[in-house]
């Protein structure tokens, strides 16, 4: 029986066969799996530290299945005339903003934007983020079945959960640790 990786919260069962699976898609790729755009090699554990670090700011900002504008403002714009000073323009717009951006903070992030956010700290950076993807994107297509699906339309189905998302992305980093470069496999 192959061995799960999931928890009964998911629906999604990742298994070490699948694991094996998505393994010799990577190596049917055509080009080298770990290598990001700035043409260095990433190490298996440092693409799995972003997707634990994706994992950690989802669980701490809350998951949304997908990014939509809010239907209502959450502020409004005072309204000015001759009199108001550039300053109290610009302070008024800064608030505005502010309101803004604390009210899509609290509808949470999708994947997607978690792992684009975490490239930019120090648990990350643009190659891991690409190649986390990658790496996502390969157990998604040996969980379907389907070498054309996607990480980013699989997050996005109306039925996944944060339980799903955090299941694959746990996967993921289990998946670069035990494939990616600098695996004790590897060695």
């Amino acid at each position: 029986m192959p061995q799960t990786l999931t928890t009964t919260a998911s629906s999604v069962a990742i298994t070490t066969q699948m694991l094996e699976r998505a393994s010799q898609l990577a190596l049917d790729s055509y080009r080298p799996m770990w290598t990001g755009d700035s043409g260095e090699q990433s190490t298996g554990e440092a693409v799995a530290r972003h997707l634990d670090a994706t994992i950690a700011l989802l669980d701490k900002d809350g998951w949304t299945r997908t990014w939509s504008w809010p239907t209502e403002p959450t502020g409004t714009l005072p309204a000015t005339d001759d009199e108001t000073s550039v300053r109290e323009m610009v302070r008024a717009l800064l608030d505005y903003v502010r309101e803004e951006d604390s009210a899509s903070a609290a509808r949470g992030r999708t994947a997607l934007t978690a792992l684009g956010h975490i490239g930019g700290t120090e648990h990350g950076d643009p190659d891991t983020r690409d190649i986390a993807q990658d790496v996502l994107n390969l157990l998604v297509q040996a969980l379907t079945n389907n070498t054309n699906a996607r990480f980013a339309a699989w997050s996005e189905r109306r039925n996944r959960t944060h339980a799903d998302i955090t299941a694959l992305l746990t996967a993921g980093a289990r998946f670069a640790r035990t494939y990616g470069p600098g695996a004790p496999a590897a060695s």
